[in-house]
């Protein structure tokens, strides 16, 4: 058995925990204590979050897509293999080590994707910049934390309160769609969600294929759409 090497460590935003970038062989992980974020193995239900949220704004023209949250670059990779050369999309990274890590040790598996011309990456909060570009997104990915029940930073609860959401809709083009990954099931937040005045989806999906443990994406549509090709 190949044994895991801690590569580096990362304070939270608010300082109080540490994320750690290990590696065993080819493979790498993101911990936060005892707690693995994310698993390089395991990329499905991430990659389902880009396809789905890129499959409802297909029609748009010059698609504008914001990413909350770089992590190891699965969403990401999987929104620039669906949109074409005229979209444009943004990606908020709130911890510069996970920036600096999908450049460094983890360059080889990003596969030079963060090279891409449509690509911006930003090192913010990705609420701020919701609540900053009113009208300004074909579409809102959210990969930040464990979703509506996040562990790592307690300031991202705010991207999922009612205020939260509204702002997110408000952020949105007409048509646009705010899709939210999360590790499990959430009735309140679908609540908040409608409360909100998103018409909702909920798809559930697994970390690995058929296999795996299942997870939640919702995929929530403001209003109705917009002038297609």
């Amino acid at each position: 058995m190949i044994p895991w090497i801690q590569l580096d460590s990362a304070k939270t935003p608010d300082g109080g925990q540490e994320l750690r970038l290990k590696r065993r062989g080819s493979e790498f992980s993101i911990m936060l204590g005892t707690n693995e974020l994310m698993n390089s193995r395991l990329s499905g239900s991430e990659e389902a979050l880009a396809k789905l949220s890129c499959q409802r704004v297909a029609g748009h023209l010059q698609p504008r897509i914001l990413i909350g949250g770089l992590g190891m670059g699965f969403t990401l990779r999987a929104a620039l293999a669906e949109l074409g050369g005229n979209a444009e999309i943004t990606v908020a990274e709130l911890v510069p080590a996970v920036v600096a890590w999908a450049r460094g040790p983890m360059a080889e598996a990003f596969g030079g994707c963060l090279d891409d011309p449509r690509l911006t990456i930003r090192e913010t909060d990705v609420g701020q910049m919701i609540r900053s570009e009113p009208s300004a997104w074909d579409a809102i990915l959210l990969d930040v934390d464990n979703g509506p029940e996040g562990i790592v930073h307690k300031g991202n609860d705010a991207l999922y309160s009612l205020a939260g959401l509204s702002a997110a809709r408000a952020a949105l083009k007409p048509g646009g769609v705010l899709a939210v990954w999360s590790q499990g099931p959430d009735a309140g937040f679908v609540r908040r969600l409608k409360q909100a005045g998103f018409a909702v989806d909920e798809v559930h999906t697994r970390a690995n294929g058929k296999r795996g443990a299942r997870h939640v994406i919702w995929l929530a549509t403001n209003g109705s759409r917009p002038k297609t090709t």
